[in-house]
């Protein structure tokens, strides 16, 4: 989001986070979706060209919207969480519920709620802040004044409400899910 952000900007456009999530709510689900790990998206730069080249050279429709590039980029994201999370429960044996997001990605809400459908997973988002959180935790406990991880992680739970997404049900995730995974055996 943010290099397509960067890009409109430099054409003169400028949208802050709120507008460009809007304009991706507001966008028609499932047009197409990408590899957000192919190279192809690795360098900054043009990404709205990027994600457009990248649908077409796939076959797929491709967006031409910015609602419908963000929309494209989130879901796609969304789902290669699940394909990730797949692949871990494969080696751990079991499933891995909820999901949790710390750090400045809780501040998507339709990203969390994107995962949370795409994983059929609760997302517990929160808090924003984890770096410097843990960094003033990780020096209490070294100046003796909480004595564990666990106390500390005590004093988040009480200090900071996390937002909890639910997955909302919808058929169409597993066929976008194949897509992305058709695309990975590419």
């Amino acid at each position: 989001m943010k290099e397509c952000r960067r890009t409109w900007a430099r054409a003169g456009e400028e949208l802050s986070y709120p507008e460009i999530t809007r304009l991706a709510a507001e966008a028609e689900p499932f047009k197409a979706v990408i590899d957000v790990d192919a190279a192809d998206f690795f360098q900054p730069g043009d990404m709205p060209a990027r994600i457009q080249e990248y649908c077409g050279r796939t076959q797929q429709p491709v967006p031409e919207s910015k609602g419908a590039i963000v929309r494209c980029a989130l879901e796609s994201l969304a789902l290669k969480y699940r394909w990730v999370l797949d692949r871990l429960e494969e080696m751990l044996g079991y499933r891995l519920n909820p999901i949790h997001i710390i750090g400045g990605g809780t501040q998507n809400r339709l990203l969390n709620q994107l995962t949370a459908d795409a994983t059929n997973r609760s997302v517990v988002a929160g808090p924003i802040e984890a770096t410097a959180i843990g960094n003033v935790l990780m020096q209490a406990v070294a100046l003796g004044h909480l004595t564990s991880l666990d106390e500390a992680r005590a004093v988040v739970r009480h200090s900071f409400k996390p937002e909890t997404y639910e997955p909302r049900p919808a058929r169409e995730w597993d066929a976008e899910y194949q897509k992305l995974c058709e695309l990975l055996k590419i």
